[in-house]
């Protein structure tokens, strides 16, 4: 196991120094100035030359990439160009709300979607089966904006059971997390579907059923143990998606979250903040990943053994 842990750090730190390099390298490709920016339109170009010396934007690109990782190391994403202030302490003040959207979400994808992926498994090629994938197939194809729209008609304004948004208590994280939670709900059940009747075709089941076991305890026991694995995976991957903000969802919403920083960043090319939060994205997709390793060979004994 310490060997698998070591391995698997090794390759997340490869990962992160490859995101590190190609962000770093994308930010000279985008057709604006950030010395610039910072120092505005009227500036002479004396001024702009000094202020390019003082950020060491002309030192060659392997000394300015060298220590940027430096001080990426230290906890330094640099200095927003147009909010005059750390990256670092942007993200962190909208990391609260990423966090409690990211728990909710991932709460309603999984209430949703595996129970009915379990519900269709079950009742193959029946009505059932036919109408959870229709609801699954209607929850993914359906722009986010429109759900997050309809619910907030519906449950905020007619029914007036929730906020029509803002942040700050557990009413407000409702609408929000379920139209994320609809469409993963969505996938999660046409995968768990999925899973769940390759299970039922293995030996094991055949046997269980033989010694007399009740469906739903061979369907809960023995096979959504061995189904669900796919589904950690997901929730791995989709512990980086979210934490790399639900632009769409967190504008509906007005929910303060660093998708909703992101965006007002790229609008005015605020490369520090842009550059911020893709590496959170990354830090976070790998990190999901490492856990779901983690937990898979919990639920599975059989995946210790590689």
């Amino acid at each position: 196991m310490s060997s698998f842990l070591a391995r698997r750090l090794g390759q997340s730190v490869s990962i992160l120094l490859g995101v590190t390099l190609i962000t770093f390298c994308l930010s000279f490709l985008i057709p604006a100035d950030p010395v610039r920016m910072l120092a505005g339109r009227s500036a002479t170009q004396e001024t702009v030359e000094n202020i390019r010396h003082q950020l060491g934007l002309d030192q060659p690109l392997p000394v300015q990439y060298a220590k940027y990782v430096w001080r990426l190391a230290q906890g330094d994403m640099g200095r927003s160009f147009k909010q005059k202030t750390e990256v670092t302490t942007l993200i962190l003040s909208r990391m609260p709300a990423t966090l409690q959207l990211m728990a909710g979400a991932i709460l309603f994808e999984l209430l949703i979607g595996i129970p009915a992926g379990l519900i269709a498994a079950a009742r193959r090629g029946k009505k059932a089966d036919s109408g959870f994938m229709v609801l699954s197939f209607l929850g993914v194809s359906a722009p986010q904006f429109v759900t997050g729209l309809i619910l907030l008609y519906v449950f905020a304004h007619r029914l007036q059971w929730f906020p029509l948004g803002g942040y700050g208590s557990l009413a407000h994280l409702v609408l929000p997390a379920l139209t994320l939670g609809i469409t993963g709900g969505g996938w999660y059940s046409r995968m768990m579907r999925s899973s769940m009747i390759d299970v039922l075709l293995q030996d094991y089941i055949r046997t269980a059923r033989a010694k007399g076991l009740s469906p739903l305890r061979v369907l809960l026991v023995h096979g959504l143990r061995n189904a669900v694995l796919p589904i950690i995976a997901m929730v791995g991957l989709d512990i980086g998606f979210f934490m790399a903000g639900a632009v769409v969802v967190e504008s509906v919403y007005g929910w303060p979250g660093i998708g909703q920083l992101a965006w007002q960043a790229i609008q005015v090319i605020d490369i520090p903040i842009i550059m911020g939060v893709t590496l959170v994205a990354a830090v976070s997709i790998v990190f999901g990943n490492f856990l779901a390793d983690l937990v898979m060979p919990l639920v599975d004994p059989r995946l210790r053994e590689n």
